[in-house]
């Protein structure tokens, strides 16, 4: 009969592993409470706010906007682009921004993205994807986003997938992102649009950060 032997310290810890997941009152979804990003070079914990008796107290608490213009949004506003999920932006963040693969983009005014934002995105506000006359950033935004100029006409063949978000159903600022980017040529299969923006991010208590 063979007898296992376990050290005094690896029962602490293996207790103290047990102990800390069990802690976890708020997942993220069915065993998983967190998810760890790599976020230039920094890892960031995703989490949901611990404290069950938590409220928002900024202006995401706010229920009526004149409409228009902060009418709200279709679940799909443009037919061909996917509309995702909490969970769908969380896995984006893990799996495409972290291999390169896929950009999280804030469609937001840098004041809106300046409170704060989701981990991992960049802000690119829907103005600067402007398609009205010679636009300078556009070759610039294409370039990050891996496009290929050839001969003056795009090549989206290896191109990045683009996840866009902004204020949440009411915003129109994320649309208008897209709606732009379709205009220039970018295929809408590699569009994503995380409707429930800031506002729905929040409200589930997942963790927001600054831009530095």
């Amino acid at each position: 009969m063979k007898t296992h032997k376990f050290s005094l310290v690896g029962i602490i810890s293996l207790s103290l592993l047990v102990s800390s997941l069990n802690a976890v009152e708020v997942n993220i979804k069915k065993g998983v409470p967190f998810v760890y990003v790599d976020i230039n070079g920094e890892s960031v914990k995703i989490e949901r706010i611990q404290d069950t008796n938590n409220k928002l107290k900024n202006s995401y608490t706010k229920t009526s906007r004149p409409a228009p213009p902060f009418t709200i949004q279709p679940f799909q506003p443009i037919k061909g682009i996917e509309t995702v999920s909490e969970l769908d932006v969380i896995d984006f963040i893990s799996k495409d921004v972290n291999n390169n693969t896929g950009i999280l983009v804030d469609a937001r005014m840098p004041k809106w993205n300046q409170v704060g934002t989701i981990p991992g995105a960049i802000n690119i506000p829907f103005s600067i994807l402007s398609t009205k006359g010679d636009n300078p950033f556009i070759s610039q935004i294409f370039e990050l986003f891996g496009a290929v100029n050839k001969n003056g006409k795009w090549d989206f063949s290896n191109a990045q997938t683009i996840m866009i978000f902004d204020n949440g159903p009411w915003c129109q600022q994320g649309v208008r992102a897209m709606k732009n980017l379709v205009k220039l040529g970018y295929p809408k299969s590699k569009i994503k649009y995380y409707r429930g923006g800031m506002q729905y991010w929040q409200i589930l208590g997942l963790t927001t950060i600054k831009p530095k």
